[in-house]
């Protein structure tokens, strides 16, 4: 088999994290080209891949000899566009979240891919790529527990950067919850509400720290998530599913655990790449396979444009204190 050749689409934290992880977890794929509006940062990642070179323009580098494959980790803002060019030449891609900024630009992507008539489209929700989570699924489909009435998610940082903003608890944090309860339960979320509690001390004063998102779905259970991004100790995400028949959790901490002198004590994660490293290398491995065959092995461009939505439907809750409806195009054909 050849060796598909991938476009790093910005070399922040996460491009530089993915492109790592292709040059050394993922078999098959090699990073061609790193792009970013900052070179000297696009040549310092480059510099530690075999044979790959720092560009400038996204443009060129999805355009760059060898390219078989487009992965875009830069700004949201930027994505669309990013998106535009790989489509353009035909090229699969996994874009990280969100797939677009707004709900309009992630259904002018999934607009953009039904002309070409196949999906080429993944978007970076790794969580579905988790063995818990999975775990998770597997159970739920099989009717394990009965019918979901319940999800019951945490989303907690040690602390947020210094650009977090209030709309991104919802469109960085819970977008995840959001996928996730869409997966899991295979309904959409229809309603949205948010409510806050007084906002921590431990949190930068106006970011509204923490948030509770509560979500109806189609299929009619319910789904909370507390996003509480300044929580002082760790990473921790955690989800229970509540059915008809009984319950199933996940997210407790899997790490060493040791117990002396009467107290009992283990490691919590303190970011996110450690708590789902092996999500993120089974990912990337999942797609690689799948792009070499021209395709897709995850959440889709109707993934990305559903968790926009319900991202835009929360934000505008969060600011009247109502609950919002969630507004959704028509599924089409070719992402049923």
């Amino acid at each position: 088999m050849s060796t598909l050749g991938i476009a790093v689409i910005g070399a922040g934290r996460m491009g530089a994290d993915h492109a790592r992880r292709i040059g050394r977890t993922v078999g098959g794929a090699r990073v061609v080209a790193v792009a970013d509006p900052d070179v000297e940062r696009a040549k310092e990642v480059a510099a530690g891949l075999d044979g790959a070179y720092a560009l400038t323009d996204p443009a060129a580098a999805v355009a760059a000899p060898g390219v078989g494959a487009v992965l875009i980790a830069s700004p949201a803002a930027a994505h669309e566009e990013a998106v535009g060019y790989a489509l353009e030449r035909g090229l699969p891609v996994l874009c990280e979240k969100p797939l677009a900024p707004d709900a309009a630009g992630a259904l002018r992507v999934l607009e953009a891919e039904q002309r070409l008539g196949r999906r080429l489209v993944q978007v970076g929700f790794m969580r579905r790529h988790d063995a818990e989570y999975r775990q998770l699924k597997e159970l739920l489909d099989g009717g394990g527990i009965g019918r979901p009435l319940f999800l019951h998610c945490r989303h907690r940082n040690a602390a947020s950067p210094p650009f977090f903003t209030a709309d991104m608890l919802l469109g960085d944090s819970a977008v995840h919850e959001v996928d996730a309860a869409r997966w899991l339960l295979g309904q959409e979320v229809t309603a949205v509400s948010v409510f806050a509690p007084a906002p921590s001390s431990l949190a930068p004063e106006g970011l509204g720290d923490p948030r509770f998102v509560l979500m109806e779905t189609s299929g009619g259970a319910l789904v909370d998530v507390e996003v509480f991004v300044n929580c002082g100790f760790g990473y921790e995400v955690r989800c229970e599913a509540v059915g008809e028949s009984g319950s199933a959790s996940l997210g407790e901490p899997q790490a060493l655990e040791v117990r002396r002198a009467g107290l009992r004590a283990g490691a919590i994660p303190q970011d996110f790449t450690v708590r789902f490293a092996d999500a993120y290398d089974r990912q990337l491995r999942r797609w690689v396979a799948a792009a070499a065959r021209g395709g897709v092995a995850g959440p889709d461009a109707w993934d990305g444009y559903a968790a926009a939505a319900v991202v835009e439907a929360a934000v505008a809750a969060a600011r009247s204190g109502v609950r919002t409806a969630v507004e959704l195009a028509e599924r089409p054909p070719l992402y049923r």
